[in-house]
């Protein structure tokens, strides 16, 4: 990830009709009176964002990278009914052939009614951000920018499967997303350059003909005081569903953080899943518009996002937000 590009807003948002609390009226009439609330355990998912963490930076190639994979894979399994491993390879920016997996975990798979999860789980090769230039050529550790928002999905598969929802759940870890040209290169801006993994399962999903209702994409979702605005794309492609996360944060006492707000246009994972699967797709993701490294979460490609910028509390706010809206929607 990514560009960002400040657009006009959108002029028509389509609004959702929502319910307050969890005694209440829900927002649809075919849908049960009462609200459910996620559960969601924070230790469990700072431990998964640490976990990560600790094999190194998992740049495709590496050995960080292929023990991960193989950690996430045996975790997906116990978590999910149904666990496909999607390997493929995919050129870079600078013509690389390369090779990725994608990790598919699915809870409730014969159910007809499905909703999509999504975050990427490699790390950027390259600190292109950093303060310091010395560092331009080092891998990330990315505990913000990949691994948190793996294990906030993590930890909501595990709750799923003790209190299932109604719905089908597909979390979709995708690979080879991070490797887009550097900012100390020259070369044109391309968006299909990032996001290789979420275009290739948009194009060639783990079931042939796979639809689901909508789709959640989680990045950069673990720092301290983060600010989720309303991006772009998101509103233009899925309006309804940005005002239904967006409400049902609202309701559960999050407003601070899910401002209601719209922001720039973000390339990332979920373009191509509208795009290519015409599954109506949002990004939530930490924009700041006082952070001296372009209006992202301040140490996004740097050496600095490292754990000790992850807060529980904000996994567990993403991870209640989320689960919230599946259950109830």
């Amino acid at each position: 990830m990514k560009t960002i590009f400040y657009t006009l807003l959108l002029s028509l948002i389509l609004a959702f009709t929502t319910s307050c609390g969890t005694q209440t009226k829900n927002r649809h009439n075919n849908k049960p009176a009462t609200v459910i609330t996620a559960s969601f355990n924070a230790d469990s998912a700072f431990t998964y964002t640490a976990k990560q963490v600790s094999f190194g930076p998992r740049v495709p190639g590496t050995k960080a990278h292929n023990a991960c994979a193989t950690w996430l894979i045996k975790k997906m399994k116990q978590f999910s009914d149904t666990v496909y491993i999607q390997k493929f390879k995919a050129r870079t920016y600078d013509g690389v052939t390369r090779n990725g997996v994608n990790i598919i975990g699915s809870l409730n798979p014969d159910a007809g009614s499905r909703v999509l999860l999504l975050a990427h789980w490699d790390s950027r090769p390259f600190a292109d951000h950093d303060k310091n230039p010395a560092n331009y050529h080092k891998p990330i550790d990315a505990a913000n920018d990949g691994a948190s928002g793996v294990a906030v999905l993590m930890e909501l598969m595990r709750q799923f499967k003790l209190k299932r929802p109604d719905v089908g759940v597909d979390v979709l870890l995708v690979d080879l997303e991070d490797w887009g040209p550097p900012d100390f290169e020259s070369h044109p801006s391309n968006e299909n350059d990032w996001g290789l993994g979420s275009q290739y399962w948009a194009k060639n999903p783990h079931v042939k003909g796979y639809e689901a209702n909508y789709g959640i994409l989680l990045d950069m979702v673990g720092a301290k005081k983060p600010t989720f605005l309303k991006e772009y794309y998101s509103m233009g492609y899925a309006s309804y569903v940005v005002n239904e996360v967006w409400k049902t944060a609202d309701e559960l006492g999050y407003g601070q953080a899910f401002v209601n707000e719209e922001d720039g246009a973000i390339s990332d994972d979920h373009i191509f899943i509208n795009k290519y699967r015409n599954i109506p797709t949002i990004d939530i993701i930490h924009l700041d518009k006082n952070s001296s490294n372009g209006s992202f979460y301040e140490y996004w490609h740097t050496t600095g996002d490292t754990m000790d910028k992850i807060d529980e509390n904000t996994l567990k706010m993403v991870g209640v937000v989320v689960g919230t809206v599946v259950y109830n929607n």
